[in-house]
């Protein structure tokens, strides 16, 4: 796995054409979730030479289903991923929320359309994964590649780049590059390894020296494809997308319906101090097919709307989903202060962790990607530790404000689903609010509509003017620069071979 100096030359011919940079060094990113595929995916049309790396040994087709929105649309879409995308996922319209009675309101996203251009929807995570993992070309995908150590070096790497970092694997083999991104997960090995160094020398802010808080575990999967009869709201032509709270209970459970006939499934046990320190042993390690069980069993029989006259149950869902689709996962929740040090930075859930509820986390995780990719693009020849720096800190002022907001919406997102006080009047002021204040919380939610400046720009559909963008203006020049520089290098050739 050690990567050669010809192996390092070939990385300098990737992307769709030659209009981009050509003097950075390798980007190691480690970890191929959802944020390290799309940065991967970004530095690929980028002409930044990469490769990613994954501890797992393969990918597995594991989780509920994802919502995307407007927030998402235009980098879909200058990527070329947006059509396929949109064709496998079901249009969402809006939220339901319910009690073990029945809906209780709805919370309407209907003016999406007209607002932003484009409708919101819903698409299971293995198919999302898959449409990822088809644009990044196999032999920049290293699997099965757990890191145990990062090295960063001072002196300029073989390109002129003023410094270089390295990373080793557990098999003892090397990957070295000018940056390291940590894409892998909440339990982020780069961001450990980095917190570890900057606590040594006092840099390490007491807030990010504590363990990652956790209040709740989730048992999630999604059913086999189904017969519409068995489970009628497959049938309608929106996705039905139901949250319920537990009556007298400390769960909620929320599913929606896919447009290939299945059903995404969650369920949600908040912890109290005492489960949680039943859980705490299972931090960053999987729980055994006989945890997953016990949780199971004690959920089957919450009750679901099917739009079926028979009774169904969590229970059905469970029976109907494959076994190896089902997992127990924690939730844990917090926004990071140190996103990034030296040529180490941190990205998606390695440096914010949101609850579920709010649906933003795949959103936030792509959104990073977008940022951090045009301050890599705009980063100048033969980069300096300085240079890096200010990039990266570019990049976290940039999406810090973005990050915080969708924390605290899915925080009010998840108190709407709890019990006590709090929870009943959240969910009173959701139900009786009025269309104008509807509109502008929709608003507010979804303007941010980030674009790689390196990427033909997509126009605004919608009559909703979406928000500044610090990273697109600040490339925009950058990429004009390199055209020029390209056109004029195109001239040169045909007036000597003429």
């Amino acid at each position: 796995m050690t990567i050669t100096h010809q192996q390092q030359q070939q990385h300098h011919n990737v992307g769709d054409d030659n209009t981009g940079p050509t003097a950075h060094s390798r980007v190691i990113i480690v970890g191929a979730g959802i944020a390290g595929m799309m940065l991967a995916i970004l530095l690929q049309k980028a002409n930044i030479p990469y490769d990613i790396y994954e501890r797992a040994v393969e990918v597995k087709a594991l989780g509920s289903a994802l919502y995307f929105n407007a927030t998402t649309a235009r980098i879909f879409k200058q990527v070329g991923i947006y059509e396929e995308l949109y064709s496998l996922g079901k249009d969402t319209t809006c939220i339901q929320i319910a009690s073990e009675q029945g809906i209780e309101y709805r919370m309407d996203f209907k003016d999406q359309l007209e607002l932003f251009g484009s409708k919101g929807y819903i698409i299971s995570r293995p198919m999302l994964y898959d449409v990822l993992r088809r644009q990044v070309p196999k032999e920049r995908f290293h699997m099965g590649c757990k890191v145990v150590s990062v090295t960063q070096y001072d002196d300029d790497d073989e390109y002129g780049n003023k410094g270089s970092i390295s990373i080793e694997f557990q098999d003892g083999s090397t990957a070295s590059g000018g940056i390291l991104v940590g894409a892998d997960g909440a339990y982020s090995v780069v961001r450990q390894n980095l917190y570890s160094k900057l606590k040594e020398k006092s840099l390490l802010p007491p807030s990010d020296d504590v363990p990652l808080p956790f209040n709740a575990i989730c048992l999630v999967g999604q059913t086999e494809s189904l017969d519409p009869e068995m489970y009628p709201y497959l049938k309608l032509e929106d996705c039905q997308f139901i949250r319920t709270l537990g009556d007298g209970k400390p769960y909620a459970w929320t599913y929606f319906t896919t447009k290939q006939n299945t059903v995404c499934w969650m369920v949600i046990q908040y912890l109290d101090d005492g489960t949680r320190l039943e859980n705490d042993p299972f931090r960053n390690s999987e729980w055994s097919p006989e945890a997953v069980e016990t949780m199971a069993g004690k959920v089957r029989s919450f009750p679901i709307l099917s739009g079926s006259e028979r009774k169904l149950t969590i229970g059905d869902l469970i029976d109907w989903t494959p076994r190896e689709l089902i997992s127990k996962v924690m939730l844990e929740e917090k926004v990071f202060s140190t996103w990034h040090h030296g040529r180490t930075v941190l990205i998606g859930d390695a440096c914010h962790k949101l609850n579920p509820a709010g649906g933003s986390g795949a959103n936030c995780a792509i959104h990073d990607a977008v940022a951090l990719a045009n301050r890599i693009y705009a980063l100048p020849d033969k980069s300096t530790k300085a240079d890096i720096d200010k990039a990266f800190q570019a990049y976290r002022d940039e999406r810090i404000p973005w990050v915080e907001a969708a924390f605290n919406s899915s925080t009010m997102m998840k108190s709407m689903v709890q019990k006590g006080l709090k929870a009943t009047l959240m969910r009173f002021l959701s139900k009786n609010m009025p269309d104008w204040i509807s509109r502008k919380i929709l608003i507010n939610m979804l303007y941010y509509q980030p674009q790689a400046a390196f990427l033909p720009l997509i126009e605004n559909l919608g009559t909703v003017e979406p928000a500044f963008q610090q990273g697109l203006h600040d490339t925009l020049p950058i990429v004009e620069a390199c055209r020029k520089q390209h056109e004029a290098g195109h001239s040169a050739d045909a007036i000597g071979s003429a």
